[in-house]
């Protein structure tokens, strides 16, 4: 009998900062990341999100840019990512992405499946952003227009 591998969602999302963090104009985006960040944490088929020493992401970078913030999380999968995006607090923040965020032309968010436990880190999700970004979606990095199923077992 073998063994079955049970996968989770993996997401990586960045962002180009418009103003340092400790400006007034990112007081709105840093003045909520603790509340985003908790609704997630309780959030139905969230399982884990890269944190720094800060307890969020924003003293991690991305790409070895001091402007790129990494956020990055793990879900059971794309309906439990999906349903935590598009509700709350964190809905009215996407809506507001472009007053914090320059609009970068390459693609900013990718997702893949991580066996069960994995922890994926920032080198990690550079290499599935940037497969993304050179491929296209496929089943080694994909969005949620078009996503990929599990590896089978």
């Amino acid at each position: 009998m073998t063994d079955v591998i049970t996968y989770e969602l993996a997401q990586v999302n960045i962002g180009r900062l418009k103003a340092p963090l400790d400006a007034p104009e990112m007081k709105d985006f840093t003045g909520n990341l603790d509340t985003v960040n908790a609704v997630a944490d309780s959030a139905d088929g969230f399982v884990w999100r890269l944190e720094g020493d800060s307890g969020n992401a924003t003293d991690l970078r991305v790409y070895g840019d001091e402007w790129l913030l990494v956020n990055m999380s793990v879900w059971r999968d794309p309906n439990a990512l999906t349903a935590f995006m598009y509700q709350g607090l964190h809905r009215e923040l996407l809506a507001r992405r472009r007053e914090f965020f320059e609009r970068l032309s390459e693609a900013v968010t990718a997702l893949w499946w991580v066996p069960a436990g994995h922890r994926p880190t920032v080198k990690e999700a550079e290499e599935r952003l940037t497969h993304l970004r050179e491929h296209g979606p496929t089943g080694h990095a994909f969005t949620l227009r078009k996503s990929f199923s599990p590896p089978a077992s």
